[in-house]
């Protein structure tokens, strides 16, 4: 869907800095145009370190972590539909617990306007 990068100065360099790839199942992208999400809604944010080469060019670095966002009304009532998980570096067991999911929740519902996402896509 997107792809940003986050560099030295930005303040949320020294957590977040890096390159992110937002990706999204049909059900997202959808959501994407209307500003609401379905339940079935997955959307991806891969973030890798962004490595700067030495002929001012910057290029994909190994992976940092993986969110995930699954929209699904029923079964994640207490975090405003959607059911969040993180995997750090290449782990395929995801390292949240319920009150890091809720902390990820109480964030985004700071954009309550988009369903509680807050990337948005280029028109």
């Amino acid at each position: 869907m997107k792809t940003a990068t986050i560099d030295e100065g930005n303040p949320a360099f020294a957590v977040r800095g890096g390159i992110h790839h937002i990706y999204a199942n049909p059900l997202a992208s959808k959501g994407y145009e209307t500003g609401v999400f379905s339940d079935g809604s997955v959307i991806a944010f891969d973030e890798l370190q962004l490595k700067v080469n030495d002929n001012h060019t910057s290029t994909e670095g190994p992976r940092k972590r993986v969110d995930v966002m699954l929209k699904d009304a029923q079964r994640f009532k207490d975090t405003g539909g959607w059911g969040y998980e993180s995997f750090m570096l290449e782990s395929r067991t995801g390292a949240l617990t319920t009150e890091t999911a809720k902390a990820c929740a109480t964030c985004h519902a700071n954009r309550k306007d988009h369903d509680s996402v807050f990337s948005t896509v280029r028109p």
